[in-house]
């Protein structure tokens, strides 16, 4: 469970590397909306775990070795932007997050099966000839 500090801390860096990919990150990754859905922190704030997800990307992968390849980058815009707040600046591992992914998978395969069930229902109900 984190603490009051890491929660506190991890929606600082969250909210600031939303903005740092909404405003400064059209220079490195184009057009690409990148969004920061989760971050983790260790208790002695040395090191972040941030999930990522992209909007309309058809290889997030590709996009995930894109963001990993301009770590330094981010992580001295980030450090611009907290320097007051922390002694050391964190490492940041960057993640896919494919949360959205699988919901859509699970309404899809929800939907096949309630697909399936309706005629079965409809087919049951066969007239009495009492």
């Amino acid at each position: 469970m984190e603490s009051k500090r890491q929660a506190k801390f991890g929606r600082q860096v969250q909210k600031d590397l939303s903005e740092i990919f909404l405003r400064e990150g059209k220079a490195l990754f184009g057009t690409q909306f990148i969004s920061v859905s989760q971050v983790r922190v260790t208790p002695d704030l040395s090191y972040v775990k941030a999930y990522l997800t992209f909007l309309n990307e058809k290889d997030p992968q590709r996009m995930l070795n894109l963001v990993k390849l301009h770590n330094k980058e981010l992580r001295t815009m980030l450090a611009s932007r907290i320097r007051n707040e922390v002694r050391k600046i964190p490492e940041i591992e960057f993640f896919y997050d494919d949360t959205m992914e699988y919901v859509e998978k699970m309404d899809k395969l929800f939907a096949e099966l309630k697909a399936k069930e309706q005629p079965k229902q409809e087919g049951d109900e066969q007239p009495n000839n009492e």
